[in-house]
């Protein structure tokens, strides 16, 4: 029996190591001591801007160190129980192994999820994102779809301590929101989230059906990479036509009586991006302006992907294709069409329990690109 947890602790050890070789402990020491020297700068909070990133970058710097050596720690201490079970023998032998068990899973869990971490290592994984929801075809069910969507993703972020920020909420007249736009400021937000782009579709008996009939509904996520100042998007003042309007809340009722709200379009693309969560317009201007910049470094880095493909002979739409089903009647069922990973909690995933559904897109579609690269 021994022989067999050896060889689960060894199995351990060796993926601690290759999960430790990519993240690499040493140079998150090095960025660890210099966010603490900058978060020390007695004029740090000055910039508030600038002092809440590197607080956040220092706290998800410790924890990610944090989790590497306490999981070293975890699996010593496994091997120490071993050992004693071994020595006890008996009753009191097998109630320790019964307790390495049930460690052994959980260590083996949270390993699963740090490996997640070496996965994400596209050009702009480690930014933080920006989210887009939209309603699509199905009507007021849709719009209530998208409203759920947001509310399943801001509780995912919360779940983790990401800090949020909701940018634009444009409601629908009836119930629900035709379309929302937040940030999740957090470390690989956008490596993480970008699987969750794509067609979601809903099945379930509407609540908006007097005569309750099943009601299939859509809604689009989008994910794009927050832009940095190290970023060079330079967008010319022709290209960009910018209009102001009254902002409004549910119902149409009015949020303040100024027009602080701003719609942002840029006139090439035809990109066109809307801010009303601000106070005023020039703070709406800015956040209209960094996410317009967003989704132009998003497009660059799809025209580039799309040559590289186009120069390999395969070309594929990727954007609108419906990759996750989440039913509630007949069955609940919540299951991702590209994975297949699927889930019956469906309440528990409306309510942000998504990191399998995450873990798995990633595990997905890495390998999806190591076949690519064949």
């Amino acid at each position: 029996m021994s022989i067999d947890y050896s060889v689960q602790i060894a199995d351990l050890r060796s993926t601690l190591a290759t999960v430790s070789a990519v993240i690499d402990p040493a140079v998150l020491q090095a960025k660890i001591a210099q966010l603490t020297e900058a978060a020390a700068a007695p004029d740090l909070w000055d910039d508030q801007e600038e002092a809440q990133r590197v607080t956040s970058a220092l706290s998800h710097a410790q924890a990610e160190l944090g989790r590497v050596v306490t999981l070293g720690e975890r699996i010593d201490d496994i091997e120490a129980m071993v050992e004693m079970a071994e020595e006890e023998g008996g009753d009191a032998g097998a109630e320790i192994l019964t307790e390495v068990d049930a460690d052994l899973a959980k260590i083996s869990k949270d390993l699963a999820q740090l490996e997640i971490r070496t996965l994400l290592s596209g050009k702009y994984d480690e930014r933080s994102a920006v989210v887009t929801i939209r309603s699509g075809a199905g009507g007021v069910d849709a719009a209530d779809w998208a409203q759920m969507l947001l509310r399943m993703y801001l509780r995912w972020a919360e779940r983790h301590g990401y800090n949020t920020k909701v940018l634009n909420t444009s409601y629908a007249e009836e119930a629900g929101i035709k379309s929302a736009t937040f940030e999740v400021d957090a470390p690989y937000a956008y490596g993480t989230l970008s699987i969750e782009s794509g067609t979601h579709r809903l099945v379930r008996i509407s609540p908006f059906d007097n005569q309750g009939r099943r009601q299939t509904s859509f809604a689009a996520v989008e994910v794009i990479p927050l832009i940095e100042s190290t970023d060079h998007i330079e967008i010319p003042e022709g290209d960009i036509k910018i209009d102001v309007f009254r902002s409004s809340g549910p119902g149409g009722q009015s949020v303040n009586t100024t027009d602080s709200a701003v719609r942002m379009t840029h006139i090439p693309t035809g990109i066109v991006v809307s801010m009303q969560d601000e106070k005023s317009q020039i703070q709406n201007r800015a956040a209209a302006m960094r996410v317009l910049q967003s989704r132009l470094l998003q497009l660059k880095h799809e025209q580039e992907q799309a040559e590289k493909k186009e120069l390999a002979g395969d070309v594929k739409a990727s954007w609108g294709d419906q990759m996750r089903s989440y039913v509630t009647h007949p069955y609940k069922m919540v299951k991702d069409l590209r994975t297949e990973y699927e889930a019956g909690n469906v309440e528990g995933v409306f309510d942000g329990d998504l990191d399998a559904f995450i873990d798995a897109g990633i595990r997905w579609r890495r390998h999806a690109e190591l076949h690519d690269n064949d």
